[in-house]
């Protein structure tokens, strides 16, 4: 069953285009690890948030992902960035008009 890992991450003021370009750095690494889709955007409503939409093949993938050392370095280089407000949804898609 498909995961969604749908959130938001609080930014330091000024600093959510820099977070930005480390979300969106080119990985086939994720896609090779069960990640389906990887999406961030961000809102002129809130400067300082910066969103995320992931869809991987199962929470088990997404967590082992957290392992990757390529992400471990995405996930460190964001943090002094980071404001510590996170908010957001995880949950088992269970169907979509789409497919």
């Amino acid at each position: 069953m498909t995961f969604a890992n749908v959130g938001t991450l609080g930014v330091q003021p000024g600093r959510r285009d820099e977070v930005v370009e480390i979300l969106t750095r080119p990985s086939s690494v994720l896609a090779e690890n069960g990640c389906l889709s990887y999406e961030v955007g961000v809102s002129d409503e809130y400067p300082d948030t910066v969103f995320v939409s992931e869809l991987w093949v199962s929470a088990d993938a997404h967590a082992a992902s957290l392992q990757l050392e390529s992400v471990k370095e995405s996930i460190a280089a964001a943090m002094p960035l980071l404001s510590g407000e996170f908010g957001g949804f995880r949950f088992d898609v269970v169907g979509s008009p789409l497919r």
